[in-house]
């Protein structure tokens, strides 16, 4: 069997790592002519670590990644909402990790050359459609160096090309534009002393107007500093999806004056916002869920099939189970426990499609940070005791209920035996 894998990001490299473990030949294929550890921050909450502890790299992401000891919720005032310990301190087999998204990225694909070979990322190969005849797939891919098509022919073809995946757009070539919510985001990193205990998440304001914080730099927190990743967030009334430049450099002064007297006693983030070297503007959109993912031998993954708003720390997390049930699937197909390639592929879209476009549409009431927004509008002057304005059961209710709907709820995750596929 020879899968082909459109796309080097997060999902594509998982499941090449997945699919080699099972002895399933694939190739990746990525449009960057060189991949860079590009980006910001990425959380890996405790059900994506369990699957990458499964590839052996639990260490390496130990070294690098910050293991998330709390997330927080403050209400515009810095008045603490909710508060509740992630990771191992929560009782999770095992951590939840924060880590630059591009250091993450060039991790995965220095195992991925390590165990598949040096060639088994092809670099500037852009795919621009697929097809299939009956026993095979098709992927062509247009070389950025010398404008040449190429065409690679296997068992079925993973689109894990992204938000504006090739692939989808194939199969959706209309009626399927992102949607926009309205909202514009500013991210960055800046290297800062620690705030709270150098481990925490936190998310302050309501939807907004919105600051999420966390550390991500495990080799710098020992050396008693921090490289935060952050996210400024606001509703920009009137604005229009960017048809271009989703990813755009930006100076400070388009909303830094908007979090202007967000000083409290144990964070300053106007500082936190002047240190960045470079800001990244991005449009918070998302795209509809689809009906199928899966045409015969061509099938999507991650980003491509759903993509989500960056809420509850889930878009990596998704690509990594997507992974982890495509790889699975396409193994009992290789062991003949599956009839057919095909019907393998419908089994990993029948297990995946529903539960991410839950996520997808809880995400845009969202998630569990909707306890902000009830501050907001039932005590936008601030409180003295949260309890009064939302009852404690009612918040630990919003957060499992999305623990349980992205399937890391602590009483349902546990650690698998090792050397399980």
């Amino acid at each position: 069997m020879d899968i082909i894998i459109a796309g080097a990001g997060i999902g594509g490299l998982t499941l090449a790592l997945m699919l080699h473990r099972r002895g399933i030949n694939c190739r990746v294929y990525e449009s960057a002519q060189e991949l860079r550890p590009l980006g910001v921050g990425i959380n890996l909450l405790p059900h994506a670590v369990n699957e990458l502890e499964q590839l052996n790299l639990l260490e390496p992401l130990a070294r690098h990644a910050i293991a998330t000891s709390a997330l927080h919720y403050y209400n515009k005032l810095g008045q603490a909402i909710w508060r509740e310990p992630r990771g191992l301190q929560a009782g999770y087999p095992l951590p939840q990790f924060s880590i630059h998204r591009g250091e993450f990225q060039m991790l995965l694909a220095d195992a991925v050359r390590a165990r598949l070979g040096a060639d088994a990322i092809a670099t500037g190969m852009v795919l621009e459609a697929a097809d299939q005849d009956g026993q095979h797939a098709r992927a062509h891919f247009r070389n950025r160096a010398t404008g040449q098509l190429h065409t690679v022919r296997g068992d079925a073809v993973v689109g894990a090309d992204g938000i504006h995946s090739a692939l989808r757009r194939q199969f959706h070539p209309s009626g399927d534009e992102p949607r926009f919510s309205g909202r514009m985001l500013w991210r960055a990193v800046t290297e800062a002393p620690p705030y709270l205990d150098g481990r925490t998440m936190f998310m302050a304001g309501h939807q907004d107007q919105k600051f999420v914080c966390y550390p991500i730099s495990e080799p710098l927190r020992r050396d008693g500093r921090s490289l935060i990743n952050w996210i400024a967030e606001l509703a920009v009334p009137g604005a229009t999806l960017p048809a271009t430049d989703w990813n755009r450099s930006v100076h400070k002064s388009v909303f830094a004056d908007r979090f202007a007297d967000w000083r409290w006693d144990w964070i300053d983030i106007p500082a936190i916002i002047d240190g960045a070297q470079a800001i990244y503007e991005f449009p918070l959109v998302d795209r509809d869920p689809l009906p199928r993912w899966t045409h015969g031998r061509l099938t999507l993954l991650g980003d491509a099939a759903h993509p989500m708003y960056p809420i509850g720390s889930n878009g990596s997390a998704q690509a990594i189970l997507d992974a982890r049930c495509l790889a699975d699937w396409l193994g009992q197909a290789r062991q003949g426990q599956v009839r057919a390639l095909e019907t393998a592929l419908l089994e990993y879209e029948a297990d995946r499609l529903p539960r991410t476009a839950g996520i997808v549409l809880r995400n845009r009431l969202n998630g569990p940070e909707q306890v902000m927004q009830m501050a907001e509008e039932r005590a936008p002057q601030g409180f003295a005791d949260i309890a009064e304005i939302i009852p404690e059961h009612e918040l630990q209710a919003i957060s499992l209920r999305y623990k349980q709907l992205a399937g890391f709820d602590p009483a349902a995750l546990h650690r698998p035996t090792k050397g399980t596929p």
